[in-house]
């Protein structure tokens, strides 16, 4: 099941319509598309979606009780402004994808988190996330969310301004955007354009003009310069692993009973996994989604070089579970569920997740890392507090 959204629907299967082309402006030197909000431009479930008049302009929304998601047909786009209006209708996170791959599983998302009132202070209002093998990653992109001013009633302006790997949004004040994205994460440079939620779209342009205001230089990574990320990993897995159990490692034992071990040994195969300019450790694109709320276990390795017996604090977000052993010793174990009581940052990945004392030898300490993950985004970063006396 594609996961775009958190509540969303099943990807849609709907035979081809008659090929059209979106409607271009009257003045023939203008080369925005308006996109006509009217069925033989767009591929869709009738059942979810309909078109309809609203406010004096052609729009598609919800039918009673649904939450649909409608594509764009014979359109790709790569760069330029889109701009749409949105009236949330309904509570959910209505949203737009573009730059989607042709199976529907890869591409960049923007949505709004429409559950009532919000003032613009409150930060998780508006995300973008790449969507990986057809899994939203909101949950390792706690750095994308942000506030914004929300309508409750009427139309809400949206424009999407994006060029290579930059992207800036606006919400309602097209002076100022509300989000910028320096680097976007999915897969694909260009692709589809899909339109999703429980709520009435109107007014949908598109300008494929490559444009200014993101310049042409590359944005630097904000975090290239901190020495204290753990960026280099390597990863073995995954194996499904059924809720209700824990891997199994040795353990102290007073009548040698516990000595089996689950714990990856010398004839593992391994393979390389790096952090992303965030610091996130992804195996989502490495090992793809799960089905019907699979659990899956991987285990993540690195090592450290200490020039002397020490503690150093680990700083540690992951997403869902976490098992770390320093030099085949258990030192600490984590859960965070989104929607549980004790979910860290609201089940995000961050790095604020967890801070863990670890015990390092003089020398090669090995650090491993079991992973656990049902639930979106699979992934963990890990950050020392400071690197005194290290290697990596």
């Amino acid at each position: 099941m594609t996961r775009i959204l958190f509540l969303l629907l099943t990807c849609l299967s709907v035979s081809p319509l008659v090929a059209q082309n979106p409607k271009k402006s009257a003045a023939k030197s203008d080369p925005i598309l308006r996109i006509p909000m009217e069925p033989a431009y767009w591929q869709y479930d009738s059942t979810r979606a309909e078109f309809i008049t609203h406010r004096s302009v052609k729009a598609i929304r919800n039918k009673p009780k649904t939450a649909y998601q409608v594509f764009l047909k014979n359109h790709t786009f790569t760069e330029g402004t889109i701009e749409f209006d949105v009236e949330l209708v309904g509570m959910g996170f209505p949203g737009i994808s573009f730059r989607m791959s042709p199976d529907q599983k890869y591409g960049e998302n923007f949505y709004i988190r429409s559950f009532g009132p919000v003032t613009p202070e409150v930060r998780w209002t508006i995300q973008y996330a790449p969507i990986v093998d057809g899994v939203s990653m909101w949950d390792l992109a706690d750095e994308y969310q942000t506030g914004a001013t929300i309508r409750q009633e009427g139309w809400n302006h949206v424009k999407l301004v994006v060029a290579d790997s930059k992207m800036n949004v606006y919400v309602n004040d097209m002076t100022h955007p509300a989000l910028h994205v320096p680097y976007l994460e999915a897969s694909t440079t260009s692709g589809g354009i899909s339109l999703s939620g429980n709520v009435i779209y109107a007014n949908l342009t598109v300008d494929p003009r490559r444009p200014a205001e993101l310049g042409t230089e590359p944005t630097y990574p904000p975090l290239a310069t901190d020495t204290r990320y753990l960026r280099h990993w390597q990863a073995t897995g995954p194996i499904n692993f059924p809720f209700g159990r824990e891997p199994i490692y040795p353990l102290p034992s007073m009548y040698g009973t516990l000595a089996k071990s689950e714990v990856p040994d010398s004839t593992a195969r391994w393979e390389v996994v790096d952090a992303n300019r965030r610091g996130i450790v992804n195996l989502t694109p490495l090992y793809g989604s799960t089905e019907r709320d699979g659990r899956r276990l991987a285990w993540l390795k690195t090592t450290i070089y200490s020039d002397k017996a020490q503690e150093k604090t680990l700083n540690l977000g992951f997403s869902d579970e976490v098992w770390l052993l320093v030099n085949g010793q258990i030192t600490y174990v984590g859960k965070n569920y989104f929607g549980t009581p004790n979910a860290k940052n609201d089940g995000r990945c961050t790095i604020e997740n967890a801070a863990i004392r670890l015990p390092l030898k003089q020398g090669k300490n090995e650090v491993l890392i079991g992973l656990a993950n049902y639930f979106y985004g699979w992934g963990i970063i890990a950050r020392l507090a400071d690197t005194d006396g290290i290697r990596f």
